[in-house]
C-alpha cells in the first residue's frame, strides 16, 4: 500500500540578479526549525554543459532549463520536503509555469526588492553577470504585483530579511499570493521568449 505524503512547502524568493536572494536563502535554511533545501536556479543553469551558441538556439536551451527546474522544484515539493527557491520572474511565462506547477496553497512568495543603484554597485563589485541585467530586469521582475511577504535587501542584512520571512511563517494566512495569482492568470496564459537568464 503506497503511503499518502502532505505536499510540502515552496518559500520562493523572486528579485532581480544581484539583489541577494541567495545569501537570504543561505540564511533561511539555516534559520528554518525543519530539514528544508535551497535550490538555486543558477545551480540548475551551472550543470547545463555543452558549446556556445547563437542567441536563438541559447535561448531554447534557456527555456528548458528553467522548466526543468521547476518540475524539479514541484517534484520535491509533491514528496513532502520544504524548498527555498531563489528565481527571477523577469519573464511572464515563467509565472505562468509556476502557476500550473505548484500547489497554490502550499507557496509562500517572497518579493526580495532592492534600489537600482544599490543593484548596480552590487553587479560591478561581483563581476559575474552582464552589466546591465539587474536594469534590464527591474522594472519586470515584480510586475505581477502581489506577494505574500516583501524584504528590502538594501536596506537590511541577509539574515534580517531571513528572520522577518521566518517570523512570517509562523503567521501565514490563506488565500496565498499564489491562489490569488493563479485564480487571476491561468485563464489568459501568457507564453514569452527568455532573452538572458
Amino acid at each position: 500500500m503506497f503511503e499518502q505524503i502532505a505536499d510540502g512547502l515552496i518559500i520562493f524568493l523572486n528579485g532581480t540578479s544581484s539583489s541577494g536572494k541567495s545569501s537570504i536563502a543561505r540564511e533561511l535554511v539555516g534559520l528554518l526549525d525543519e530539514p528544508c533545501f535551497h535550490m538555486p536556479v543558477d545551480a540548475f543553469h551551472a550543470m547545463r554543459s555543452g558549446p556556445e551558441m547563437p542567441p536563438d538556439q541559447l535561448s531554447g536551451v534557456l527555456k528548458r532549463t528553467w522548466m526543468g527546474f521547476h518540475r524539479a522544484v514541484a517534484g520535491m515539493a509533491a514528496a513532502g520536503n520544504t524548498i527555498v527557491v531563489d528565481h527571477v520572474l523577469s519573464e511572464s511565462w515563467r509565472l505562468d509555469d509556476c502557476l500550473a506547477l505548484f500547489a497554490p496553497q502550499d507557496v509562500v512568495l517572497v518579493g526580495v526588492r532592492c534600489p537600482l543603484p544599490e543593484l548596480e554597485r552590487r553587479e560591478m563589485a561581483r563581476g559575474d553577470r552582464p552589466a546591465g541585467l539587474a536594469a534590464r530586469q527591474f522594472d519586470r521582475v515584480h510586475a505581477h504585483g502581489i506577494y505574500d511577504i516583501e524584504c528590502d535587501s538594501g536596506s537590511s542584512s541577509p539574515v534580517e530579511c531571513a528572520r522577518e520571512i521566518k517570523e512570517f511563517l509562523r503567521r501565514r494566512t490563506t488565500p496565498t499570493a499564489f491562489e490569488h495569482l493563479r485564480a487571476g492568470r491561468l485563464a489568459s496564459p501568457s507564453v514569452g521568449q527568455d532573452q538572458a537568464y
